[in-house]
């Protein structure tokens, strides 16, 4: 990982005990689940996921304060609260997606039921994988930790080249970001191809 390290003791500087704080225990990834599989409403988790009652309503409370979630009136019945996945909440699908299949790799021997799949094509995705600039898949020893302001360049401080163009340094880098409502939105049930009120798509 290079010649630095992450401030292990430090959280306000690394974005995971930020994510862990709010994610960071079972319920809060199991009601995002329900939630990619197509439920909304508050007896549907309760009922599904055979949580308790304060539970259920601290995580939804806790998910809906840290905007992963939103509350909002069913169309087919105002006088019922849905929650949706916000954009924040729908970003989280590749973290769901890299823990589902890491769990049936090293979980249990449980065959896979329902299978995730690619829509068009009707087979399983590929394992989630850490991806450079430049599409590479990227393995621990691919990976190093550099200061912020020497991103974009080699350790004498020369800037990098990459197909003819300097690469940007510090706060020039622009950074992209997966979106899962255009990547698995079918498949999961995400916002492209969101279920009447009441109904579900449950695959996740």
């Amino acid at each position: 990982m290079g010649d630095i390290r992450e401030p292990l003791r430090e959280l306000t500087e690394c974005g995971l005990p930020q994510a862990l704080e709010v994610m960071g225990e079972r319920w809060s990834f199991m009601i995002l689940r329900a939630g990619f599989n197509g439920l909304h409403h508050f007896e549907e988790f309760l009922s599904e996921l055979g949580i308790a009652r304060n539970i259920l309503s601290n995580r939804l409370a806790k998910l809906v304060d840290h905007g992963i979630m939103r509350r909002e009136p069913c169309p087919g019945d105002r006088r019922k609260i849905e929650y949706r996945l916000t954009e924040k909440g729908l970003d989280l699908l590749p973290a769901m997606v890299a823990l589902r299949q890491w769990g049936q790799k090293y979980g249990c021997d449980v065959v896979e039921n329902p299978v995730l799949v690619d829509e068009r094509d009707r087979l399983p995705i590929g394992p989630t994988s850490m991806l450079s600039h430049d599409g590479r898949i990227l393995g621990p020893k691919d990976l190093a930790l550099v200061e912020r302001g020497n991103v974009g360049r080699r350790s004498d401080g020369a800037p990098l080249r990459y197909s003819g163009a300097i690469l940007p340094a510090s706060d020039d880098v622009v950074t992209s970001s997966l979106n899962p409502s255009k990547y698995l939105s079918a498949t999961v049930g995400c916002e492209r191809m969101e279920p009447p009120c009441g109904a579900t798509g449950r695959q996740l």
